[in-house]
C-alpha cells in the first residue's frame, strides 16, 4: 500500500473512531465504575473487535453478510441484543460504593474487554462503514500484508483514541466529579445504549 494511500485510510479510520456512538458510552461507563485500567482494557478489546472486522472486510468476507439476509439478520440482532443488555445492566447498577475492589479487578479487566470486543465486533453498520471505506483501497489480489496493514490501521487508531479518552476522564478532577455523577452517568448510557439498539433493529 502507498503512503498516500495509507495515510487516507488512516484518516478516515480516526474520524470513524471519533464519532460518538455506543463505543464512546461504554468506554464512559466502564471508566468510571472501574477506574483507569478497567476503561483502557475495555478501549482495548474495542481496538481489537475493530481489527479483526477490518480484516475480515479486507478480503471481501462482509460482502457475504451484506449479500446473506439471514447472516446480516443474526448478526444486527446480536448486536442489538448485546447493547440492550448493556443499557439495562447500566440502568439498574447501583451507585458505587468504594469497598472491595481490588479482588475483583482481573474480574473486571476481563469483562471490560469481552464488553469492548463485542459492542465493536455485533455491530453490523460497521461492516457497512468499512465496505464503503476500503472499497477504494482493496482489490482482487489484496493479500495478508495489506490485509494486516488495515487490520493494524483500523483497529489501533481506534484502540488509540478510546486509550486517550479512557486516559482523560480517569485523571483526577475528572473522575472525581464522574464518580460523583455516577449514578446519573449510568442512567444516561443505559438510555443511550437501549436507543441505539433499537435503532439497530428499526
Amino acid at each position: 500500500m502507498e503512503l498516500t494511500s495509507w495515510l487516507a485510510l488512516a484518516a478516515i479510520c480516526v474520524m470513524g473512531a471519533i464519532s460518538p456512538g455506543p463505543s464512546l458510552a461504554l468506554i464512559i461507563r466502564n471508566t468510571v465504575q472501574g477506574g483507569q485500567g478497567h476503561g483502557v482494557v475495555t478501549a482495548l478489546g474495542h481496538g481489537l473487535g475493530v481489527g479483526i472486522y477490518a480484516l475480515i472486510t479486507a478480503f471481501g468476507l462482509s460482502l457475504l453478510i451484506t449479500q446473506t439476509p439471514l447472516l446480516f439478520d443474526i448478526i444486527r440482532y446480536g448486536g442489538a441484543a448485546f447493547l440492550a443488555w448493556l443499557g439495562i445492566k447500566a440502568l439498574l447498577a447501583k451507585p458505587a460504593s468504594g469497598g472491595a475492589e481490588e479482588e475483583g479487578h482481573g474480574l473486571k479487566g476481563r469483562q471490560g474487554a469481552f464488553e469492548g470486543f463485542m459492542v465493536a465486533f455485533l455491530n453490523p453498520q460497521l461492516a457497512i462503514f468499512f465496505i464503503a471505506l476500503f472499497s477504494q483501497f482493496v482489490h482482487a489480489d489484496t493479500g495478508w500484508r495489506e490485509g494486516i496493514i488495515i487490520m493494524l490501521t483500523a483497529g489501533g487508531i481506534d484502540a488509540v483514541w478510546y486509550v486517550l479518552v479512557a486516559l482523560v476522564l480517569s485523571r483526577g478532577p475528572v473522575l472525581a466529579w464522574l464518580k460523583a455523577k455516577s449514578f446519573v452517568i449510568d442512567k444516561i448510557s443505559g438510555l443511550v445504549l437501549l436507543g441505539l439498539a433499537l435503532k439497530v433493529v428499526i
